[in-house]
């Protein structure tokens, strides 16, 4: 498509795919979504990213990052049938960090059907200096959606372009700059003020209703410089969070194999366990696995739950743990780790990412460092409660099992958890 030009979309549910080819300096990217009345958000509730990935009605969602061979997309899944009928138009935009989109290259949106036909197309909205575009939109016209590309750009920001929308963003307070106080007023004393009385039986008006919590555009990123964030700093320590794992192959061929001369394609079976360790304020100790059946329970101890065992590495589904937050004081500390279950014998040639999401605050996420040693378990990160905080420090530390112990054996004794281990399967 070229830019104005429109097509007709399905009424259905569409996946919006945000897409560009990575490189050394080139800025990430993220796409987010806008439902419009006349123009404007009727909410901050109508602005679907990173930090708010759901839609109430359902109709949007942002599902997560893929990273293939150098091709990094950001998809939303946004359903027209669920659509507001007040609602006229779904902005579809994109914004950058680290960077302008002049330095994002093969820059491109585009739509595909449930048959995952693409149904419309837009590539390079001719960008230079602008750190966030509309890329494109679905709209109303007689009863039916189509879809515009767009291609306005903003030298602002993701903040600028919400903003323009109606949305009211949470920006950090500085303190005021120090001056010289004034002299104190003299003294006065106020005047009586007179007691309010109502009639007998008339109500006491309403009170005000609470300004709403503007939103948060901000990331957390762990790094080996700066490991650990506070949960508690970051506004996150209640409702649910989840932690998820995504991974893709980063060769095609095993390192293994091409050591002994033999350069077979592994990882066609590849399975990868996300589970935790976790340790209780009362002393009770256990883990949270597929392996056993282990999937725990979020409203009753452990508090932690395994969604269920996936082999694809895809963040749509992925390998979930769910974390109540609610019941935080309980929790004296989480490990969350990650085992090779089949189809490799170490991480390396694989590239995982570790996002844990709060239901309230900004997201945390990671990616592992390259695997030079035969590790089939990884500590991912260790959530400590200290009684004031929750921290969450990145471990990202890949251990070797000895022979005939297993990878949750290992990672329990390099963390001092001292649980009793026996066989199991899946």
């Amino acid at each position: 498509m070229s830019k104005g030009s429109n097509t007709p979309v399905p009424a259905t549910a569409l996946r919006v795919e945000l897409g560009w080819r990575s490189g050394p300096g080139v800025p990430d990217a993220d796409a987010s979504a806008l439902l419009l009345v006349a123009g404007k958000v009727r909410s901050d509730a109508d602005f679907v990213f990173y930090n708010q990935p759901a839609h109430s009605s359902g109709a949007v969602r942002h599902e997560g990052k893929r990273d293939a061979g150098g091709r990094v997309t950001d998809s939303l899944l946004v359903d027209l049938a669920r659509v507001e009928p007040a609602i006229e138009t779904v902005i579809v935009a994109a914004s950058s960090d680290g960077g302008s989109f002049g330095r994002v290259p093969d820059l491109y949106i585009e739509v595909r059907d449930a048959a995952n036909t693409v149904v419309a197309r837009f590539d390079n909205p001719g960008a230079t200096v602008e750190t966030a575009f509309v890329l494109g939109e679905f709209y109303r016209r007689q009863g039916a959606w189509k879809f515009r590309a767009v291609g306005q750009g903003y030298d602002s920001g993701l903040e600028g372009l919400a903003t323009d929308y109606g949305i009211t963003v949470d920006e950090p307070q500085q303190a005021p700059a120090a001056s010289t106080p004034p002299p104190p007023a003299p003294a006065t004393v106020p005047p009586p003020v007179p007691p309010v009385t109502r009639p007998a039986g008339t109500p006491p008006p309403p009170a005000a209703a609470p300004s709403p919590e503007p939103v948060r555009l901000t990331k957390v990123t762990l790094t080996k410089a700066a490991p650990s964030v506070s949960l508690t700093k970051q506004g996150g320590t209640s409702g649910a969070m989840r932690v998820n794992l995504n991974w893709q192959v980063r060769k095609q061929f095993s390192g293994w194999a091409r050591k002994l001369g033999r350069p077979v394609a592994m990882h066609d079976d590849l399975d990868l366990d996300l589970c935790c360790l976790y340790e209780l304020g009362d002393g009770s100790k256990g883990v949270v696995q597929a392996l056993g059946n282990a999937f725990g329970s979020l409203h009753q101890p452990p508090f932690i739950h395994l969604d269920g065992d996936d082999r694809t590495g895809a963040v749509t589904t992925g390998e979930n743990l769910t974390v109540n937050l609610d019941h935080r004081k309980h929790f004296r500390r989480i490990l969350v780790f990650v085992t090779i279950y089949q189809g490799a014998r170490s991480f390396a040639d694989l590239h995982a990412t570790v996002t844990l999401q709060p239901q309230y605050g900004a997201p945390i996420d990671f990616s592992l460092d390259e695997c030079t040693v035969p590790s089939t378990v990884c500590a991912l990160a260790l959530i400590t409660n200290t009684g004031d905080d929750l921290v969450v420090q990145r471990e990202a530390r890949y251990l070797v099992p000895e022979r005939g112990v297993s990878p949750q054996r290992t990672v329990d004794y390099a963390y001092g958890w001292g649980m009793n281990w026996t066989p199991g399967r899946k």
